[in-house]
């Protein structure tokens, strides 16, 4: 180990081991070269310990209830008695190990990389210093590239009272063992809305709290209504357009005061029930009360703690700093992940990283290049059910961009497939042309499995196969997929 204060010489440094820096540390280690890899939580990072993995569990389990529940009239009769033990337990024992990274920081260290535990730092334009929970220090020079991937943190408005209170942030929601009887969430967006959903289905009376008038509100519109829709059905409370001014917790109890966030009035909700979160004015001040609160109000890229200023990188107030077609910041220093801003997705994370590791052997041995960033067909799924799978553009933001647009839809409900579907069919298909280029921008798979509808629609924004090219296709009948020529014979 080297000394405290005498800068060891590696390869590469990767400062942050969520999906894309592991992806890059093990694969550039792999290849012979000296690695180190700094974390200060958890090896894979938010993804498979808070995030995708163990919330998608908690879906799916979800979904087997509401599916269940949807028997009479297609297959018979049905008794259902949810139990989130279940699910709690898979999450503990086949997804999280019980939070404990122990796998993952092998399958890297037997690439032949060094994992070091510790909070790291630029120190220099290729100089990383980790502080150790030790209290050590241990710095590290880079020969041929740091790269940083810092990730990101849930937003935690400053709200009076909310601090000391036990609150849930997703990372909490997801390690819970019993699904609490009433639950207000803060937040409208896809953690949100998934959360929601999801301990909904397991008995869980919610109601949620939007700043805005929507939910989803960077998606369609057509798919914040009818996601409300779906949830007003499944007995989800949403208060649109309102501010949280205050919490406090006692008795175990969260009481939440919200005002009208256009008008300053304070405002509070409908009784939901004796288990439910409920208005009360018996301190003359209304509020919302419930067991729990989930604040899921979005996220924040971990930048300010990594030192970019020395390394001679302006920090920018707003928005993420600058990086070329390979990822740089400067020569040699890479930025990867939810902090680049082109997407918060585990996905970009490690597309972003394939792109850096291809780079940098490139330069090192030769290799070919791997491409450049190129955002203009970014997928995303909000894994709600129905299901929504976007590609690209918005509407919205192709007429933003002075796009000449047409725009085509049609309800999966129409399609043969959606008929037989029947209970659970709700969805669409919708896609927006740039009607110059005679390609599609953007698109919008809503419905069961809308992701995986999704993916065609992904390859054709992608690479940009003319609207003629997809109208003389043929697509398999009788598929959720089919709907999308019937959404192609309406653009207008």
């Amino acid at each position: 180990m080297a000394a405290a204060n005498k800068p060891e010489t590696v390869d590469v440094v990767v400062l942050g081991m969520g999906p894309g820096g592991e992806s890059v540390a093990g694969e550039l280690a792999s290849a012979g070269l000296s690695v180190v890899g700094v974390e200060a939580r958890l090896v894979g990072g938010e993804c498979p310990y808070y995030g995708c993995i163990p919330s998608k569990m908690m879906i799916r389990a979800g979904n087997v209830v509401a599916e269940a529940l949807r028997i009479p009239g297609i297959a018979g009769t049905v008794e259902v008695t949810p139990d989130f033990s279940t699910v709690a337990g898979r999450i503990r024992k086949e997804a999280t190990d019980n939070w404990d990274d122990a796998v993952a920081a092998k399958r890297f260290t037997d690439t032949g990389g060094r994992l070091v535990r510790g909070t790291g730092r630029l120190t220099g334009p290729r100089e990383v210093t980790v502080s150790m929970p030790d209290g050590g220090h241990l710095t590290f020079r880079a020969r041929l590239a740091v790269v940083l991937n810092p990730g990101s943190n849930p937003v935690v408005p400053a709200i009076p009272g909310l601090d000391g209170t036990p609150f849930w942030t997703n990372r909490e929601a997801v390690q819970v063992q019993t699904a609490p009887k009433s639950l207000i969430v803060w937040g409208g967006g896809p953690i949100a809305v998934e959360l929601a959903q999801a301990f909904t289905r397991f008995g869980t009376k919610v109601t949620m709290v939007l700043r805005g008038s929507h939910l989803i509100s960077k998606e369609e519109p057509e798919s914040a209504e009818l996601l409300a829709e779906v949830f007003r059905n499944e007995g989800i409370k949403i208060l649109r357009n309102k501010d949280v001014t205050a919490v406090s917790h006692s008795r175990g109890r969260f009481r939440v005061h919200v005002e009208n966030s256009e008008d300053g009035k304070t405002v509070g909700a409908a009784s939901a029930g004796a288990a439910g979160p409920a208005a009360s004015t018996a301190t003359g001040a209304p509020r919302l009360s419930a067991e729990r609160f989930l604040v899921a109000t979005g996220r924040t890229p971990a930048l300010a703690d990594i030192g970019l200023s020395k390394a001679g990188i302006k920090v920018k107030k707003k928005g993420a700093p600058t990086v070329d077609e390979h990822l740089q910041l400067a020569d040699g220093l890479y930025l990867i992940g939810d902090a680049v801003g082109a997407g918060a997705f585990t996905h970009m994370s490690m597309h972003q990283g394939n792109i850096v590791a291809g780079h940098i052997l490139a330069r090192h041995a030769g290799t070919p290049e791997r491409g450049v960033t190129d955002n203009h067909a970014v997928p995303r799924v909000t894994f709600t059910d129905p299901e929504i799978g976007v590609v690209g553009m918005t509407e919205k933001q192709a007429r933003d961009a002075g796009l000449s647009v047409r725009t085509g839809f049609t309800a999966l409900g129409d399609s043969t497939r959606g008929w037989i579907h029947k209970s659970g069919n709700q969805g669409f298909i919708k896609v927006v042309e740039d009607s110059d280029s005679g390609v599609l921008v953007g698109a919008t798979s809503m419905g069961p499995m809308g992701g995986e509808v999704l993916s065609m629609l992904a390859l054709a924004v992608h690479a940009r196969i003319p609207v003629a090219t997809l109208q003389s296709m043929i697509y398999a009948y009788p598929t959720f997929h089919r709907a999308i020529p019937e959404a192609l014979r309406a653009l207008k």
